[in-house]
């Protein structure tokens, strides 16, 4: 069966030796918006200038390579008759758990050598690592990626979606064309929802980390339900899904952490706090500013 409907194009720009693909195009439209929200909250919140640009600098290369490797390790079949094919981004495949991952690590060393709090700045950057997804789907959809299954074109049209999404995805799998289930979609609206959630929480005041730690049961909430009803996706032991497994162990881990943190103490500043106490010298902290607030009272007198 012929396709009767063209996709779009998924070349940007095609300049002699130049070819821009807006898959890449639409990840970097995205990773610039996440700074620029993460930036404005950062200088609210009394960070250094220019914090969140130099964190990107690490954080951008390892969340590249960290998302292709996760996703050339786990869909090695389709890359061990011709390992270059793995250096090539440009055609799709970065799994966003690994950029997760990769980029997490890179955070927490850099907060480490700056001697900030990384749960501090993971916090302020949660809004926007999930507004990147968000984005970021929509490179998934040039690309004819992240869909679910087969479905019919009056399926589409009932949700009103617009001409040019029912078109893209009319998709050729062995040689035939039918029209799929837009997941990519469902998850970028899923993680848009959690972006407006996450920010109005700022005015909850959240302890520290805590933050952070709803942005990574929220999105795993969705990924899980998401991941069950997509048809392209990776697999462990070539059984279980492994974003299902990865969503399930980040669900349970964080309200462990959360319940855990909270126990122990290791949450006690709040997202509003502007000062943190002085490591290992709380009472110390909390007997100056005791001593201060006297010395306010007397000058009154």
């Amino acid at each position: 069966m012929l396709a009767t409907v063209e996709p779009l194009n998924p070349i940007a720009i095609d300049f002699g030796p130049i070819t821009i693909y807006w898959y890449g195009l639409i990840i970097g439209l995205g990773g610039v918006l996440a700074y620029l929200l993460a930036n404005h909250e950062a200088k609210k919140r009394g960070l250094p200038k220019d914090l969140f640009l130099d964190l990107l600098i690490f954080a951008v290369p390892a969340a590249i390579i960290g998302a292709r490797l996760y996703y050339v390790i786990f869909r090695w079949e389709h890359y061990a008759h011709n390992p270059l094919k793995a250096f090539a981004i440009w055609e799709g495949g970065l799994a966003i758990h690994g950029a997760l991952i990769a980029s997490v690590l890179v955070a927490y060393i850099f907060a480490k050598k700056r001697g900030l709090s990384f749960w501090k700045i993971a916090d302020i950057a949660a809004p926007s690592i999930l507004l990147g997804q968000a984005i970021g789907r929509w490179g998934n959809f040039m690309n004819q990626e992240v869909y679910g299954n087969e479905v019919s074109r009056s399926f589409l049209e009932n949700m009103m979606l617009p001409e040019f999404i029912i078109n893209q995805m009319y998709i050729e799998e062995g040689g035939v064309y039918a029209y799929y289930a837009p997941t990519f979609l469902y998850e970028s609206l899923w993680n848009i929802l959690g972006v407006i959630i996450l920010i109005l929480l700022r005015r909850v005041n959240l302890r520290r980390g805590e933050m952070f730690i709803t942005y990574a049961i929220w999105y795993s909430v969705g990924r899980f339900v998401i991941e069950g009803l997509r048809t392209d996706y990776l697999l462990i032991f070539g059984v279980l899904k492994t974003a299902q497994v990865v969503s399930i162990i980040t669900i349970v881990g964080g309200i462990i952490l959360i319940i855990y943190r909270r126990k122990k103490g290791l949450a006690n500043e709040r997202y509003l706090d502007e000062e943190e106490p002085p490591k290992g010298n709380k009472k110390g902290a909390a007997g100056n500013s005791k001593k201060k607030s006297s010395g306010k009272k007397k000058k009154k007198k």
